[in-house]
């Protein structure tokens, strides 16, 4: 399979990578994507800001029509260049349309932000905020400890069965509500620790099936809840409801529960995986970016109990024993280098291909 078309500079003769200066056009390190039957959202992460298409694209390179987080299409830089983090980004990486309002994990900000509506005109500040008490506050944890109301490196999110889910990745946690929350608003469930004031790494006690080292995206359906738990190498899945802290019952990438492997080079095959940091669930296919074996593996009709089940399909390598950037090669139109954002909807897959500087649209069905 290749790409419909990719979004992005070009690079020239594959022999470099493309070109990363902030343009209508051009994206550097994009680490988010959301698509729905209208639009196309795009954290171009490294430029700390979003691209809006109005219309999703038909055709390679096409520019954006609106820019958030910057003052225009030019300029870069965290918080708008210094402007203030009202309208700033500094480093957004999840992002997603939920019941009609944008909504933006800005993580390095350590805080989500909603707008009632997605913008149809530039440099539009947030309506709201969550992890932080207003609009001009940063700090990790809102300057304090742990917390059930701040937020530490927030990177992922996801809207599942009608529950809203933060990776508060910093704080090794995943933080649930019912519903998208109100300003001020406190989870429902907190996976992951024993209290809401705790942050510790695989809970202080180790890899577990209730543990995360870096949770980092969640997708799902109306039957179970999946976690990429990025650091530990592996995907998490739990049956819903899922109204307290409990053992999830799936783990994808290790062989159980209580291991933690980083698979070498030539031995991850089919079954293993080394830094996934982004899952899209649509319909009975479950895709997973496969970060740092450059590749995006699938599972059709995915298993919600058990462990270590094998990925049926792989795009980004010629087969499942290969992981090389770019499969150790030019930059063709094919090819992944650290694959970090994933959006599967309708037979359509878009990719946030982190390490080529651009975002591409595959046909997976």
């Amino acid at each position: 399979m290749e790409p419909l078309f990719w979004l992005g500079a070009y690079s020239l003769g594959g022999l470099a990578l493309p070109d990363a200066a902030p343009t209508p056009a051009q994206m550097y390190a994009p680490r988010g994507v959301f698509m729905d039957d209208q639009r196309l959202i795009v954290a171009d992460t490294g430029n700390h800001r979003l691209l809006i298409w109005q219309q999703l694209p038909t055709c390679d390179q096409q520019p954006a029509d609106i820019v958030l987080g910057q003052p225009d299409f030019y300029t870069e830089g965290a918080n708008a260049a210094g402007r203030g983090p009202e309208k700033g980004l500094h480093l957004p990486t999840g992002v997603a349309v939920i019941e009609g309002r944008l909504v933006v994990a800005d993580a390095w900000n350590h805080r989500v932000l909603v707008w009632h509506e997605v913008p149809s005109t530039p440099d539009v500040a947030p309506d709201y905020v969550l992890g932080q008490a207003n609009l001009s506050e940063v700090d990790k944890n809102r300057g304090g400890e742990v917390s059930a109301l701040g937020l530490y490196w927030p990177f992922g999110l996801g809207y599942v069965n009608g529950w809203f889910y933060v990776t508060d990745t910093g704080n090794r946690r995943v933080l649930g509500w019912a519903g998208l929350p109100e300003p001020e608003q406190p989870p429902d469930v907190i996976l992951g620790q024993d209290a809401p004031d705790l942050g510790l790494e695989n809970r202080g006690t180790g890899v577990a099936a209730n543990t995360f080292r870096w949770p980092h995206a969640v997708t799902g359906n109306a039957e179970t809840l999946y976690i990429a738990d990025a650091g530990n190498h592996r995907v998490l899945g739990w049956s819903l409801p899922l109204l307290a802290d409990r053992p999830a019952e799936l783990v994808l990438g290790q062989p159980d529960f209580n291991q933690a492997a980083e698979w070498p080079y030539g031995k991850q095959g089919p079954q293993a995986l080394r830094f996934p940091y982004a899952l899209s669930l649509a319909g009975e296919t479950l895709a997973v970016a496969d970060t740092a074996n450059n590749r995006v593996l699938f599972w059709r009709n995915p298993p919600a109990k058990g462990c270590f089940h094998p990925a049926e399909a792989v795009i980004g390598q010629p087969d499942f024993m290969a992981n090389g950037e770019n499969r150790w090669q030019t930059v063709e139109r094919d090819t992944l280098c650290w694959p970090y954002g994933l959006h599967l909807r309708n037979g359509l897959l878009a990719i946030a291909d982190s390490g080529n500087n651009r975002v591409m649209i595959w046909q997976v069905s």
